[in-house]
């Protein structure tokens, strides 16, 4: 396969940005998008020319580094498919590609095809982990978990932390990413006692950062986990419930 990439480059946070053009020569169909542009690169690095910046860390799916705009679409147009499982097959000889970095502005870019995503660290070191002293730990079979409960948890813990959710929402709104990693903890009996301050915390961190919800649905679509809207609904329940008992407190 020979295809035409038009890449975004740019230098740093603060260079203008410029669309370069390049030829991918002799491409395998069988081979991964990050593969493909690793073969561009070491052809830009043999010319003496700078290779294009792209994230990557484990290339199967699971660590969410990959994530750029392909085509306008948030890791491509394969659906529930990270950049990194993205496969050459899935283009014609003599396309062209148009890459982007994600385009929000809670994810500043740092070079290229890189955006900064430490945003979302803020949201989860808000809340994203379970703090109650419960003395010694009992045997993990001892706790009672409804399938359910644990379904629904184990369905949020899905949840990469690629950013595509918030690229691909018009608003740049963070509250599928959000609501994934509130779930996964307020669905499970080991996370009821900060259940209600969890979600105050991550969710005002979140609001520091990123957008406003419109129930738009893009960013579902655009999860390569199919994580569900219905998350941010619990997640808007909790919220609620959250600012009502801090009233009663008050």
């Amino acid at each position: 396969m020979n295809l035409t990439l038009r890449v975004w480059r740019q230098a740093g946070p603060d260079a203008p940005g410029r669309f370069e053009t390049y030829e991918a020569t002799d491409i395998s169909p069988d081979s991964s998008f990050l593969e493909m542009l690793d073969l561009v690169n070491e052809d830009l690095i043999g010319q003496g020319e700078e290779p294009i910046e792209f994230m990557h860390d484990c290339r199967e799916g699971i660590c969410g580094t990959c994530g750029m705009m392909i085509n306008g679409r948030a890791h491509g147009p394969q659906s529930m498919t990270a950049t990194c499982q993205l496969h050459m097959r899935t283009f014609q000889d003599g396309d062209e590609l148009v890459l982007e970095p994600w385009r929000a502005s809670g994810f500043p870019i740092v070079k290229d095809l890189v955006v900064d995503r430490s945003a979302f660290d803020r949201i989860i070191e808000a809340g994203g982990y379970i703090s109650i002293d419960t003395g010694s730990a009992p045997d993990a079979n001892l706790i009672p978990v409804a399938k359910q409960d644990a379904d629904l948890a184990m369905d949020a813990a899905a949840c990469i932390g690629c950013g595509a959710c918030v690229a691909a929402c018009p608003n740049g709104a963070g509250q599928l990413f959000t609501s994934a990693k509130l779930a996964q903890l307020n669905t499970l009996p080991q996370g009821q006692p900060e259940r209600y301050e969890r979600t105050e915390a991550m969710v005002e961190v979140m609001e520091e950062h990123f957008g406003s919800c419109t129930n738009m649905g893009e960013c579902e679509a655009a999860c390569p986990k199919g994580i569900s809207i219905d998350f941010i609904a619990m997640m808007n329940r909790d919220y609620r419930k959250a600012k009502f008992r801090n009233r009663r407190s008050a």
